[in-house]
């Protein structure tokens, strides 16, 4: 009986130290740190590979120190300029601190999501209709700028925030669609006007050079001619002497008796 109760005793001490071991021994992969506590008070950081622990009198939280992808739900925005839409986003984010991750604030995935829904109403109501379809990228950097500035005492990074969608109702879209047929024939307005300004220059550059050269008007005249001429028409024309059109203007302009 006696070596029977020894052998047990041993069984169960095994088991024992096995089971301190097993509580002891904790291995961490390389994307993973272990904030260890010791009775309560943070002692430090360990990991990755293999730490070893106080049983029950030391403890530790995992952290996770990969790129995390929060998605923003569709919030409501009033932008600048009185338009309601709807906009989503999403963040991508990542643990560089885990002491302050695990210390200063409970849990850090909702601290950021709900940060995240804040600032982007925040900074897109600043904005104007136009500024969050034509810029997105500015108001990207505006939101990862206020955000990774707020979540740094959590020793949190923000490294991008994407605008995903800005949804707009139907009488809106109605509304930018004859805007832009305005402003497409206000452009196409003014391309014809310039166009007819830049035409009549032509034509008065062109007067001065045929009236400094008057041999040129009778070239120009002759060349008319040739172009009638050559069209398969009935038309009939006269020639009218140039030098006649010269000796009539010269009578005209004389004083009379």
């Amino acid at each position: 009986m006696t070596m029977i109760g020894g052998f047990i005793f041993y069984i169960v001490a095994i088991v024992l130290l096995l089971i301190v071991l097993a509580s002891a021994i904790k291995i961490l992969r390389e994307y993973q740190r272990a904030v260890v506590f010791t009775l309560g008070r943070f002692t430090g950081v360990k990991g990755p590979g293999l730490i070893l622990l106080v049983p029950y009198a030391q403890q530790m939280v995992r952290v996770d120190l990969r790129t995390r992808v929060l998605d923003v739900p569709s919030q409501d925005v009033i932008s600048h300029d009185n338009v309601s839409v709807r906009v989503s986003a999403v963040i991508y984010f990542r643990v560089i601190d885990p002491e302050k991750s695990v210390i200063q604030v409970e849990d850090f995935m909702a601290a950021t999501s709900q940060l995240a829904q804040t600032t982007l109403r925040s900074v897109l109501g600043k904005h104007d209709l136009d500024e969050m379809l034509a810029e997105r990228d500015r108001l990207n950097e505006d939101i990862q700028r206020m955000l990774d500035a707020q979540t740094d005492a959590w020793g949190i990074k923000v490294a991008n925030v994407e605008i995903k969608h800005v949804d707009i109702n139907e009488s809106m879209i109605r509304a930018i669609a004859r805007q832009a047929e305005a402003e497409r024939e206000r452009r196409a307005k003014i391309i014809n006007a310039e166009g007819e300004q830049q035409a009549a220059a032509k034509l008065v550059e062109a007067a001065e050079m045929l009236a400094r050269q008057p041999m040129s008007m009778q070239l120009r005249y002759l060349s008319t001619l040739n172009v009638i001429a050559g069209e398969n028409n009935s038309t009939i024309v006269f020639p009218f002497p140039m030098e006649l059109i010269h000796l009539l203007d010269g009578k005209a302009g004389k004083p009379t008796e």
